[in-house]
């Protein structure tokens, strides 16, 4: 085995951007090819990973709420922070999230997937995202977290959602096509790492930007609208079930909109398009 400084060096940096591509679109391949079952399994442990940094992030916000208007920008940086942890356990601990895996239209680009493949796999990834998230909203619920801080970690769960269902359509759709952009880019820069400590490196900033400016995350939304909708039921101004679903509706397709096109798309035509 030659063990040459350079030799070394090459296995210790970053994959290059054009290694990135070709590593993303055989991800994608296999990732089209999984079992339903596997993948139906690993989609909702997703949206349970996602839900618990969207937890995570509300109790970092609900201190926040109380503190002093100048430290808003500083508590979205933290929320942003605490919620990276969803995505660095789908990436580290091996996971399929819808949005992430809108990345698969590069394979698909390339001719190697077919649409079908793709349909069925965003398909039933949703679902089991969906699955994922509604039901650690269940268990978010029946453990009583909503009751921490005298009941106001459950107010702060019921206006995240009323902030969501407020959003007018345009807003929502540019949210959500702002927000996959950037966890796109944090798993396409994760692709380009080499050890744990890199993904988790490259997962923070660009999690922690799209939080932090309120963009829009469909997976996120499946754990913040029912345990936010269930909660102002008993309130004197309750949440629609049917507002709700629509402002999903409309995220997710900013969330498809931003990483096929501005992220998976854009980066297959600068670096495999003229190879394929």
């Amino acid at each position: 085995m030659d063990t040459t400084p350079s030799t070394q060096s090459s296995l210790l940096d970053a994959y290059a951007p054009a290694q990135i591509a070709m590593r993303v679109r055989e991800v994608g391949v296999t990732k089209a090819a999984m079992p339903v079952l596997t993948m139906f399994a690993l989609a909702v442990l997703a949206g349970a990973f996602i839900a618990l940094g969207a937890v995570f992030f509300t109790i970092t916000m609900t201190t926040g709420a109380i503190g002093q208007p100048s430290a808003f920008g500083l508590m979205r940086l933290a929320g942003g922070i605490t919620f990276s942890l969803g995505l660095i356990l789908v990436v580290v601990g091996g996971a399929e999230l819808f949005t992430g895996n809108n990345l698969i239209a590069m394979a698909w680009a390339s001719g190697r997937v077919t649409t079908q493949q793709v349909m069925r796999n965003w398909g039933w990834v949703y679902l089991g995202n969906l699955v994922g998230a509604v039901g650690t909203a269940v268990l978010v619920w029946l453990a009583g977290i909503q009751n921490m801080g005298d009941g106001a970690v459950g107010e702060m769960m019921v206006q995240i959602a009323r902030n969501k269902i407020a959003l007018d359509p345009v807003s929502a759709v540019a949210r959500g096509v702002l927000c996959n952009v950037l966890v796109c880019l944090a798993v396409w820069l994760c692709m380009g790492a080499r050890s744990v400590t890199d993904k988790i490196l490259a997962i923070v900033f660009p999690i922690t930007g799209f939080v932090a400016c309120g963009f829009e995350h469909s997976v996120a939304n499946m754990y913040f609208l029912p345990i936010g909708v269930a909660l102002a039921g008993g309130t004197s101004a309750p949440l629609s079930v049917a507002d709700a679903v629509s402002n999903l509706a409309l995220v997710t397709l900013g969330n498809v909109l931003g990483g096929t096109i501005l992220v998976a798309l854009v980066y297959w035509s600068v670096y495999l398009r003229s190879s394929d």
